[in-house]
């Protein structure tokens, strides 16, 4: 039988992964009735990725307060009867032999707009269309956005046990895995980037200062959560400016993280400032991770652009990432782990019974029988 490192499981903490495809975590815009709660579309959206021989299924970025969303259609998971409609998702997902994570997020300076789709507007979304005052580091806006109130120490407690309580609700609704967002220009990222934080007091200046807030949240989590549970953080090693926040920052920050209690780290960039010029090409961010990898003496995700099972089994092969998020390509093909085993031609065990006439070469006692 043929083997490949991406088809490899992986152990973290008390969870075992079938495999080191994961699905990442994908904005879907998707709350008609802007309550936070996932409905049918998730249900389908995330359930055809674990149906697909996805090892790690992580649900999209989901608030932690009303005020944290990107826009008033996320989903969220500041109260009961949010998780209780992720428990029927989560189960479907484990139904399919996948393990269920769910990314915990604060948009901060980027909250309070327009969806990417669906609507004819962008940028903030005033009040009086639904929207809501922004927070951030400083008072200073993201580009084309309305500016945020700086939080004062008041708000950052809030923000940190606003993180602990959503995480509580996540493992009460069944999910294996929490990831902390703190990459894209949300307000983790802007605490640690020097160019969105300019404070002056404990969680400003130094990097030790603008990691304090990522690091009380990460130990706030862990607090919460079971000691089996996986904690990931995901991070933009990157702001492509000069000046701004960098892969060597990074490395430091993470291993800083992986001392409070996180365990392993989703390695994207980009995100905070706007007008910089990102070098897009196939896994262009995989060097990232690898840098994060080597320097933290942590273990990572790649994403980005990886879009072939050969490309995906060389990253993981290689030690360059422990295992590739995938989100693009999953969307064009939820069953892409069941293709790029075939493609590596590795047998998997775990195709849906519904699917096994689907199966590469077909089974000689089937290719005579009726469809």
């Amino acid at each position: 039988m043929t083997t490949a490192a991406l088809f490899e499981p992986l152990s973290v903490r008390g969870v075992t992964f079938r495999n080191r495809l994961w699905v990442a975590p994908m904005c879907q815009y998707a709350i008609a009735k802007k309550d936070g709660v996932p409905g049918d579309w998730h249900l389908v959206h995330l359930g055809s990725m674990a149906a697909g021989g996805a090892g790690l299924v992580i649900a999209e970025a989901s608030a932690v307060s009303p005020e944290g969303r990107i826009s008033d259609v996320d989903t969220g998971l500041w109260n009961d009867a949010q998780a209780e409609a992720w428990t029927r998702i989560v189960r479907f997902i484990h139904s399919q032999g996948a393990a269920a994570g769910i990314q915990l997020a604060h948009a901060g300076r980027k909250a309070s707009v327009w969806p990417a789709w669906g609507a004819d507007r962008h940028g903030t979304m005033a009040e009086e269309d639904g929207g809501w005052q922004t927070v951030s580091a400083t008072a200073v806006p993201f580009p084309g956005y309305d500016a945020p109130v700086a939080l004062d120490a008041a708000g950052i407690d809030a923000v940190i046990r606003d993180f602990a309580a959503a995480a509580r609700r996540a493992v009460g609704a069944g999910f294996d895995v929490v990831e902390i967002h703190a990459a894209h220009g949300y307000l983790l990222h802007q605490f640690l980037s020097p160019l969105s934080n300019h404070r002056t007091d404990e969680f400003g200046g130094s990097l030790e200062n603008r990691a304090r807030l990522l690091l009380s949240v990460v130990e706030a989590v862990r607090s919460a959560i079971a000691d089996t549970v996986p904690l990931l953080v995901r991070f933009s090693a990157t702001d492509y400016a000069p000046g701004g926040w960098d892969e060597r920052q990074t490395a430091t920050v993470a291993g800083w993280a992986a001392a409070a209690g996180a365990d392993f780290f989703d390695i994207s960039s980009g995100g905070n400032v706007s007008g910089v010029r990102i070098p897009l090409s196939p896994g262009y961010q995989v060097p990232l991770a690898a840098s994060v990898k080597a320097e933290a003496d942590v273990r990572v995700s790649a994403v980005g652009l990886i879009t072939t099972a050969a490309q995906a089994e060389l990253i993981v092969a290689s030690g360059q990432a422990d295992a590739v998020m995938l989100g693009r390509e999953l969307m064009r093909d939820p069953h892409f782990p069941l293709r790029a085993a075939h493609e590596l031609g590795v047998t998997l065990d775990y195709w849906p019974p519904q699917y096994l006439r689907a199966q590469w070469p077909e089974p000689e006692d089937r290719a005579t029988s009726a469809a």
